[in-house]
């Protein structure tokens, strides 16, 4: 099999692709033929340095989707698509920036799709991130208006596609003006361009009663003031790289009677019919996630410095 693992951190050229023998399986694991995986901000993260728990080397990649090639338990048959994601995956234990994956079977849910896998592959983490966010964490209801923070990122695309499809009117934003008109074509009911005071922006708009804050811990304090009286902001992403805020006092970081919670894929699991349900929208034409480029497995030293340009637009997919 192949595989590109990480020896050292540092620049994308230090992710280099090795031959190693195919890996045993053992009991409660699976090895996943991998046909395609997402790029994510935490793998970025991890490559630079900035992940100190992960110990090297390490293949990484917190998701993919395949085909099973074995599981001892005959629970999940060969040949069955399969999607996996987090769980330790390409932190704890080697994930899928490689041919082959041997993977717990508690993080595999099992699907049926005639989508292609490079669609395929866009789709595991991003709809935990956006599903988990709206309905476990922010707890959308319709008619509610929603602040996405970090519109653009393929997260907050597709978030906005669900919170439409569920009734709410959407607020998205981008640093970029040039990104209202695609904002709008993707779910958006009104953009925001951000320079770092939504806060002074929303004032005039209908108030908004929930905020996805998809950039990090720099902006959350704005967001926090941008929400109404008892409104909820989630923090799930961290696009600005940031993971803290120093001298953190909540009493005067938090608004009285907002609340300010998270959403972590690490923690907390969609069912897997759930993903199914969202397989079949994208097959009905319901829902439409957005791929902002392509690459093949050869090609990921050139997929890690696409995404750390910080483009924008959607997923980043490798095909296998």
């Amino acid at each position: 099999m192949k595989a590109i693992v990480l020896y050292q951190t540092g620049a994308a050229e230090n992710l280099k692709q090795v031959d190693q023998p195919l890996p045993g399986v053992n009991p409660g694991h699976v090895l996943i033929k991998v046909k395609a995986f997402g790029l994510n901000r935490s793998e970025l993260m991890t490559r630079k340095g900035l992940s100190p728990d992960v110990l090297l080397p390490r293949v990484l990649g917190i998701e993919c989707v395949g085909e099973v090639e074995h599981d001892p338990s005959g629970q999940l048959r060969r040949g069955q698509q399969v999607a996996a994601f987090m769980g330790g995956m390409g932190r704890d234990f080697d994930g899928s920036y490689a041919t082959y994956a041997v993977l717990p079977l508690s993080i595999i849910t099992p699907f049926e799709s005639k989508l292609p896998w490079e669609i395929l592959g866009a789709l595991p983490e991003m709809f935990q991130t956006a599903y988990g966010s709206l309905h476990a964490a922010l707890k959308i209801q319709s008619g509610e208006t929603l602040l996405i923070r970090g519109g653009t990122s393929s997260v907050g695309l597709l978030a906005a596609q669900l919170a439409k499809a569920y009734g709410l009117h959407v607020v998205s934003t981008t640093r970029n003006p040039d990104k209202e008109k695609f904002l709008l074509d993707h779910g958006a009911d009104l953009v925001l361009i951000d320079d770092g005071n939504l806060a002074m922006k929303v004032n005039g708009l209908p108030e908004i009663d929930k905020v996805l804050e998809l950039v990090g811990a720099g902006t959350l304090k704005d967001s926090l003031q941008c929400v109404k009286l008892g409104g909820t902001v989630c923090m799930t992403g961290m696009l600005s790289e940031q993971w803290s805020i120093p001298d953190f006092a909540p009493m005067e970081f938090i608004p009285a009677t907002v609340n300010l919670t998270i959403y972590d894929s690490g923690q907390f699991r969609v069912e897997g019919e759930y993903f199914q349900t969202f397989v079949d929208d994208i097959e009905k034409g319901l829902i439409a996630p957005v791929v902002k480029r392509f690459f093949q497995f050869e090609e990921i030293v050139d997929a890690h410095v696409f995404m750390e340009s910080n483009a924008g637009g959607g997923k980043i997919v490798v095909l296998v």
